[in-house]
């Protein structure tokens, strides 16, 4: 289904604050919430319309790459529309929004049973330049709560499966009636009755899972990737938490990161210099010929475009960029010494005016022209 801007779906410009994202997405929430639309598709459609524009727009990451990209640079449509986002994904994470008006959850003949998210899962990939260039697949081992085979849950006596208890207390004003959060129960509504052997308190044991997560080409160090709903289970039916994957990046034995870019240091003799040659340079891909011309100069860069690496969620790819330098021997045969002394006094070995006039800032003009 075609999506609309999100800025759109809050009524808040570009530039919006984070405070007034808050704003205007309580003013929708509350607006389209369930409980005041039962059974009302329409209203439940722009709610979680405004809640993925929310979730993406709240986090300093996402917007940026939104900002940028569009819908496509925070991971496209999902199936339905929302980002994968349903009902209990939305109260788990943004309950605290709708304040005090609603407890966050779904109700059904004054009976309330609170969504409780399980918790994230973090875990470090070291990739290498050559999986970074052109994206990866990995199958990684995660040891996470899972919800134990055989556990049941009764309704709790004391809210009556309401989740919330109301106290009436007398004053000089008179009676005053508070409602909180059920202390037997922390708002669930119910709690376990049988658990399996080994299980916690929550009905839960720790599993290993193999998750297999598929990394985009381009990522950077540090860079962190959200897998929806697999870190450890949500306790009493909830919803899974989810796993962070945090990219580190290995570095290469001969090739420099600069963002998109990469850098090589490519070191000639003195004769192949003066003459040219043709060498090879290592890229992600494998070695490249490239061609060095005759009389080139140390500190010469040389530019392979589209050798460097991708950016995320972009067709864009960065420049490799080969940095001349000439190597100078120490040792130096008899024969060799007499070579080089009898051109030192050449003409084509007295550097020009305009050899010596060429500083580095004027050589930096011509890599960046």
């Amino acid at each position: 289904m075609s999506k609309r801007d999100y800025y759109e779906v809050l009524g808040v410009s570009s530039d919006a604050s984070e405070a007034d994202l808050k704003k205007a997405y309580r003013k929708m929430a509350m607006k389209y919430h369930p409980d005041k639309n039962k059974g009302d598709k329409e209203a439940e459609e722009k709610f979680k319309e405004a809640a993925e524009a929310f979730r993406v727009l709240s986090d300093p990451n996402k917007r940026a790459r939104y900002d940028q990209f569009g819908h496509s640079g925070v991971g496209g449509a999902a199936s339905d529309g929302y980002g994968g986002m349903n009902m209990e994904d939305i109260f788990a994470q943004f309950g605290d929004i709708f304040g005090g008006a609603f407890s966050g959850g779904f109700s059904s003949g004054g009976r309330r049973t609170r969504v409780v998210k399980g918790s994230n899962l973090r875990v470090r990939i070291s990739l290498t330049l050559e999986e970074i260039a052109e994206g990866v697949k990995k199958k990684i081992k995660v040891n996470k709560l899972v919800n134990a085979p055989g556990t049941t849950f009764k309704t709790c006596p004391t809210c009556n499966g309401t989740g919330q208890v109301t106290r009436v207390t007398n004053t000089f004003l008179g009676q005053m009636q508070t409602t909180s959060a059920c202390p037997t129960c922390n708002g669930d509504g119910q709690s376990v009755d049988k658990r399996p052997k080994g299980a916690d308190a929550n009905g839960q044991i720790r599993k290993e899972d193999i998750v297999e997560i598929e990394i985009p080409a381009g990522v950077e160090e540090g860079m962190q990737l959200n897998i929806r709903g697999k870190g450890n289970d949500g306790p009493k039916g909830g919803v899974p938490g989810d796993l962070l994957v945090v990219i580190e990046e290995k570095a290469h034995p001969e090739l420099v990161r600069e963002g998109r870019n990469l850098h090589y240091d490519l070191f000639l003799n003195f004769a192949d210099a003066v003459l040219g040659i043709g060498t090879e340079v290592p890229t992600t891909t494998g070695k490249v010929k490239i061609k060095i011309p005759a009389g080139t100069e140390a500190g010469k860069i040389l530019r392979l475009k589209g050798k460097g690496l991708p950016e995320v969620n972009s067709y864009q790819k960065g420049d490799l960029l080969v940095h001349v330098n000439i190597w100078t021997p120490k040792n130096l045969s008899s024969e060799e010494r007499e070579m080089m002394e009898s051109l030192r006094d050449s003409s084509n070995f007295i550097p020009g005016k305009d050899i010596r006039q060429k500083s580095f800032f004027s050589r930096m003009k011509e890599y960046f022209s």
